[in-house]
């Protein structure tokens, strides 16, 4: 399976990135903080390379010993994954697991090696990677920015088709930015090098499951239902950082300028995590890279997106739950504040793989379960997974489209060529 493939060499490939990403930054750990740094930096790599050996040699899963917000939801967690062996079986082991724990609990064991080497604690193992892919991207970047800054001079002009069209056309970009994924490419480069604008309509064919005109039709009633004084929330969940990051930062500013929406949330990972995925640093490190930019476009945008943010139109969270390793719909009781603030959002966009199988559970579902029966009961708000396909599930497909597919690429699944936009709220 793919998920035996990650475990076995995509996971170690990653580890062996982030020793080595340590070990070239030793000369600066020991500028900033003498041998401490030196020390600090050789017991991270020690503690890295430990973990590495316990997972190619199918070690029993062992506790979090470090203290961190999320430490005792981890372990109690853990327990709860040995409550479902056969007593014979012994411990939960890397091979022997299920691939969303184990994927998720190697990330966080990362995170325990890092905060376990003070005063290195705040390094992070993937931040050269992530910005590696948004300067790689800059032609791209000046582009959706150009394409960007061009609608909003006309936005006045555009019909509701118009409107529409432009709408559409940003959520497909939004879509395919989620390939710049490198959790996916063992942490090598996955910028975004091709124009995507130019290439959202031959793209269309790949999309299997559109329900883009739901989305339409939901935020564009809310927008003529709404009194100046009411409030259209959109909240995003966000993936990965970098190019993707930008499309969707792209997309949250035309909901404004459009008036789809008067006020955007993004939720974003509280710790490094799946190599590229979007941190606090992340979100603000970008913002301040478009401000600075020679480019006007980039310049502009940028200096747009710290206005929203000073304004409170963009209100930026983190928490806890989108590192811990359940399934979404459990959250209303393992962190009913963050259900609760969901709640408030008119539409909820989850964005990329990792927020897919954590919709869905990560089961092996049928391909034409209805989506809404796989959120098992997780329904905060209406919601639309916005995912490129890189994990070996997916559901509310038409019935022989999975087939169809397999019959003349057996790797659709988890190529990152075939795309959903999947709704589930009131029609």
């Amino acid at each position: 399976s793919f998920a035996y493939l990650t475990i076995k060499d995509r996971i170690p490939q990653i580890l062996t990135k982030a020793i080595d990403t340590l070990h070239r930054h030793k000369s600066e750990f020991f500028e900033k903080h003498g041998e401490k740094g030196t020390e600090a930096e050789k017991k991270a790599i020690s503690l890295l390379s430990k973990l590495r050996n316990e997972l190619q040699t199918d070690k029993p899963i062992i506790p979090f010993v470090e203290k961190f917000v999320d430490t005792d939801i981890w372990n109690q967690y853990l327990e709860y994954q040995q409550s479902l062996i056969n007593e014979n079986d012994g411990k939960p082991r890397w091979f022997y697991s299920p691939w969303l724990f184990v994927e998720c609990y190697m990330y966080r064991r990362i995170h325990e090696a890092i905060i376990q080497s003070p005063p290195i604690d705040d390094f992070d193992v993937f931040k050269e990677s992530k910005e590696q892919n948004f300067f790689e991207s800059q032609e791209s970047i000046i582009a959706l920015c150009t394409h960007l800054q061009e609608l909003i001079t006309t936005i006045k002009d555009l019909d509701e088709n118009q409107l529409k069209d432009a709408f559409f056309k940003l959520l497909q970009i939004s879509l395919w930015g989620n390939k710049c994924d490198l959790s996916l490419s063992g942490g090598e480069t996955s910028s975004q090098i091709t124009n995507i604008i130019n290439s959202v309509e031959e793209l269309k064919p790949f999309i299997l499951v559109n329900d883009m005109e739901h989305l339409w039709s939901l935020l564009n009633n809310c927008k003529k239902a709404r009194e100046k004084a009411s409030v259209t929330r959109v909240d995003i969940v966000l993936d990965n950082s970098g190019f993707e990051l930008i499309t969707d930062l792209v997309l949250a500013d035309f909901l404004l300028c459009s008036q789809l929406a008067t006020e955007i949330h993004f939720y974003g990972k509280i710790i490094p995590w799946f190599v590229s995925d979007t941190t606090i640093h992340d979100f603000n490190w970008l913002i301040e890279q478009m401000k600075d930019s020679d480019h006007k476009w980039m310049a502009r945008c940028g200096a747009s997106w710290e206005n929203y943010i000073t304004t409170g139109r963009w209100v930026y969270h983190d928490h806890m739950f989108w590192t811990l390793p359940h399934e979404f719909w459990v959250m209303s009781q393992v962190a009913p504040d963050l259900y609760a603030e969901l709640q408030k959002a008119q539409l909820i966009l989850f964005k990329g793989d990792l927020n897919y199988r954590k919709l869905t559970g990560d089961r092996k579902w049928e391909f034409t379960i209805p989506f809404h029966q796989a959120l098992a009961g997780f329904h905060p708000a209406p919601l639309c997974s916005v995912r490129t396909l890189k994990a070996e599930v997916q559901v509310g497909l038409r019935p022989g489209q999975a087939e169809q597919l397999a019959a003349c690429e057996p790797s659709w699944l988890t190529s990152g060529k075939y795309g959903v936009f999947q709704f589930d709220g009131p029609l």
